[in-house]
């Protein structure tokens, strides 16, 4: 299994959100710090921003923060969000063609392993992945 870029990129917006909280980041350090597409990471600040998980400015003087504590924000909740399809064999989709479906056990595991993988990320808030309890960064920020 692999995340899409589109999630990849997702998970390293907010973590480097969350570990410089206070402060405004824009796309072009995002593009510097990450070395993507900046088109790439466009979209990915305009889903954060509907999503609700940051708040953007334009302008000068604009750029993004995290829209709430990481420590609120569920890292599976994220992660099913912005994987558009969790569909990891063809089987699994609306539209399967798999002319041994009916006589094959794959899907039920590769559903158990997906199950057991969206368990354990679960367990983990953007807190736990940033490195950084939030509100100790904040204290620390404004020392």
């Amino acid at each position: 299994m692999q995340l899409t870029f589109f999630t990849d990129y997702c998970f390293r917006v907010l973590i480097y959100l969350a570990q410089h909280p206070g402060e405004r980041v824009t796309i072009d350090e995002l593009q510097e710090s990450f070395g993507v597409s900046r088109n790439h990471l466009v979209k990915v600040v305009h889903w954060l921003g509907k999503q609700g998980y940051i708040t953007t400015s334009r302008g000068k003087g604009g750029g993004m923060t995290l829209n709430r504590d990481p420590a609120e924000m569920n890292i599976g909740q994220i992660f099913r969000r912005a994987e558009q399809r969790l569909d990891l064999v063809e089987c699994m989709g609306d539209h399967s063609n798999c002319s041994i479906e009916p006589s094959c056990g794959l899907q039920g595991v590769i559903r158990a392993g997906l199950a057991a993988f969206i368990e354990v990320v679960d367990r983990y808030t953007l807190a736990d992945v940033a490195g950084v309890g939030y509100q100790e960064s904040l204290r620390l920020t404004r020392r």
